[in-house]
């Protein structure tokens, strides 16, 4: 769109979408704070203070299982990009920033596939596309994986009102579904924004099995890192829950939200619905509930999304793109 302009003219517009998206980023996180009708940021706050969550033992904790959970995506989404090139810690770091806040203002944050890619010659952007697609996937795997052993113990220990006819209707769907992308990926006929079934397989296939073993691992050990970190605030603000217990809920709350189509800038609001409901089976407060739900999405979007407006607005184009190196 931009190639028949003049370069100061596209540095110009390069410059206005960087400052587009981080306003907008900005907007959206005061908009969330500030019209949140779940709970009131006044009362957040007071609670947090009452609950000593500002004493230094529980800043350092927060902050670093908020690094640790981050530092595991950061090294996911090297190890992916490996496969196609060589990059440092810190450029998979600045990407996966800097992509994360872009994605904070488009729907099911799918704003993280193109700016991830705008780091990487025209060349390499589609494969770049399949490699987010993989780690989100695992991602969502390690989710299912959990949320569904989660999900079975808890209905078997509370006295969950289940419909089970629209249960049934729900994944006979899910079958259905399941059977034609099952069908399509066998057939090779489908395609997929320009890329063929075929394509597609072979590029997985083509991408060492190492490489897959440790996005799972790193998956895992992200999602481990983050729910520790929902437990570690229940038992800071008081609740009575063992951690195998209190695992149990929290993977069947992030599960049902996971499932649960979403505009991203809603997230917190959902989460926090699903979570009164989860949690209000094992008696925790839905003051505690709701103040955790804000306290994660603060510590774990909203905080990194600062560090990613940095890089944002820091982006060169002529420079960044060509900072990686070709692996033979």
């Amino acid at each position: 769109m931009l190639t028949g302009l003049p370069y100061k003219t596209k540095q110009f517009f390069f410059v206005l979408i960087k400052l587009s998206i981080v306003v907008g980023a900005v907007y959206f996180i005061y908009n969330k704070l500030s019209s949140n009708t779940n709970i009131d940021f006044s009362l957040f706050i007071d609670f947090l203070i009452k609950n000593d969550t500002f004493s230094t033992k529980n800043v350092v904790s927060l902050l670093f299982l908020t690094f640790f959970n981050w530092f595991f995506e950061i090294l996911k989404w090297r190890n992916l990009v490996g496969s196609i090139k060589s990059i440092t810690f810190f450029e998979a770091s600045k990407q996966s920033l800097a992509a994360h806040t872009a994605s904070l203002i488009t729907p099911n944050r799918i704003g993280d596939y193109g700016a991830k890619a705008v780091y990487f010659n025209s060349s390499l952007r589609k494969r770049v596309l399949l490699l987010n697609l993989i780690s989100n996937v695992a991602q969502m795997s390690t989710t299912i994986l959990f949320g569904s052993i989660g999900l079975a113990l808890f209905i078997s220990k509370f006295d969950v009102a289940i419909s089970y006819f629209n249960l049934l209707r729900y994944i006979i769907l899910v079958i259905i579904v399941m059977s034609l992308f099952t069908f399509g990926v066998a057939s090779n006929k489908f395609n997929i924004k320009g890329f063929s079934m075929k394509r597609i397989k072979d590029f997985i296939k083509n991408i060492s099995l190492k490489i897959h073993i440790k996005n799972m691992l790193f998956s895992i050990v992200r999602y481990l890192v983050f729910s520790f970190q929902f437990y570690y605030l229940l038992s800071l603000f008081g609740a009575d829950l063992r951690y195998f217990e209190a695992m149990m809920l929290i993977t069947s709350m992030y599960l049902l939200v996971s499932i649960i189509p979403t505009v991203f800038v809603f997230d917190v609001i959902i989460k926090g619905s699903v979570a009164l409901y989860i949690f209000s089976f094992a008696g925790v407060s839905e003051l505690s509930v709701l103040s955790i739900t804000m306290l994660m999405w603060l510590l774990n979007f909203v905080l990194p999304s600062v560090f990613g407006s940095f890089y944002i607005l820091n982006f060169n184009f002529d420079k960044d793109m060509g900072q990686t190196t070709d692996i033979e």
